[in-house]
């Protein structure tokens, strides 16, 4: 039997823009946690460095749909190029107001800024629906680009974290605004494979992306995904420096994505024929049940343990989610929709990472776990209570859209 992952990669341009993608993208998870991982020990206050690290992430979250609507009426490269400019330099004048002992206030603006930085994930799969639209690789290619997210968001957060403990505060900021800038411009020079611009659809009347009942559900739930997986990375840092091994917080936070990584390129390769609503209901489901073990886990080999397993429908998550917002979501309007998505989970990152950091200073490092176990519940009755709306019952989308019937 033939490799499907194979087959999508021999496409003209793929391998070098979905490679340059998985650099550009490794900020998203390297940044939120990064931050708390640098103020933490250059300020000692876990609650002022949730509170930067959420000001990127939901003004990043606020901002990107809207530069992605650009990007869809104007361009990759145009829209592009300017924000990572402003993002980058951003995030070198964080890092020298963390060294330099600079007011608390120059710590937020700069994170404000930073988050103009634009959504790579959506730019990745813009270019592959461009290359395989109305094709079934297009299923594996988004299977594969949803493993990836998941591995970006684990090991791009362990080694944020393991760089700041092993190397100096900064050094996981540093990294990962390198890995931006050079991620993004390998990624922007490959013009072969930009998307083209659809002027008939570019001039046509349309709403917001967000104004979809299927994208407003998926969202919300990955704002509540995304807040277990910060809660998980601020919670094994507190954890490991407690037990008096903070070094053991990138092996924690690192086996994170094995076995959600390979779950999700099996599913992917599998192609399963059930409804995707029904999977995604699946996979969260699992999601809240294996964040239970995580409350009682109070040694590092425990708490590893119990990361493994609580990690391994992330990926499942990933990948029927971003199908089902390419089955329900106008092409002319993917990458919006897609940054939604993305965006929910940056809320959701945000949000975790605070009230995580915030129980960990009040009530002990353990119990930042019920974060986490408190946002499986609310995920597994969004997605429960959304599923008429995620099956495509109902008729919401223009015409020209990529969305299809109920499965």
């Amino acid at each position: 039997m033939s490799n499907p992952y194979a087959e999508i990669f021999r496409a003209p341009g793929a391998k070098g823009f979905s490679a340059a993608g998985f650099l550009a993208r490794l900020p998203i998870a390297m940044a939120p946690i990064g931050i708390v991982a640098m103020l933490s020990q250059t300020h000692g206050e876990y609650w002022l460095a949730g509170a930067v690290s959420a000001t990127f992430a939901l003004t990043n979250a606020l901002v990107s749909p809207h530069l992605s609507r650009l990007v869809d009426r104007y361009g990759q490269t145009a829209v592009v190029v300017p924000t990572t400019i402003i993002s980058v330099f951003a995030f070198f004048a964080l890092i020298a107001a963390a060294n330099q002992g600079w007011p608390d206030w120059a710590l937020f603006v700069s994170a404000f800024l930073a988050a103009a930085m634009p959504s790579i994930p959506a730019l990745v799969r813009a270019r592959w629906t461009e290359i395989f639209r109305n094709r079934p690789e297009l299923n594996t290619a988004f299977a594969f680009e949803s493993s990836a997210d998941e591995l970006v968001y684990i090991a791009g957060a362990s080694l944020s974290v393991g760089l700041a403990v092993a190397l100096f505060p900064e050094a996981g900021m540093l990294a990962g605004t390198i890995f931006l800038a050079v991620g993004t411009l390998a990624f922007i020079l490959q013009r072969s494979t930009e998307p083209n611009l659809r002027h008939t659809e570019i001039d046509a009347p349309q709403g917001s992306a967000i104004r979809l009942r299927a994208v407003q559900i998926i969202t919300l739930a990955l704002v509540f995904v995304g807040s277990m997986f910060a809660t998980a990375e601020v919670s094994a840092v507190a954890i490991t420096k407690e037990l008096g091994q903070p070094n053991a917080a990138t092996i924690v936070i690192g086996v994170y994505a094995i076995g959600s990584f390979v779950v999700g390129l099996v599913l992917g390769a599998l192609n399963p024929t059930m409804s995707l609503h029904r999977q995604l209901l699946i996979a969260v489901s699992v999601l809240a049940i294996t964040s239970l073990p995580l409350l009682v886990a109070d040694t590092v080999p425990l708490l590893a343990l119990a990361v493994f397993v609580s990690g391994i429908a992330i990926s499942p998550t990933f990948i029927t989610a971003f199908g089902l917002i390419e089955r329900r979501v106008p092409a002319s309007m993917l990458t919006e929709g897609v940054t939604w998505v993305m965006t929910g989970i940056g809320i959701g990152m945000a949000l975790g990472a605070f009230l995580a950091g915030w129980v960990v200073d009040n009530f002990g490092a353990q119990n930042g776990f019920w974060v986490s176990v408190i946002a499986g519940v609310a995920t597994v009755v969004t997605i429960g209570l959304g599923q008429r709306s995620l099956a495509g019952t109902t008729t919401e989308c223009p015409v020209g859209s990529l969305a299809q019937p109920a499965e």
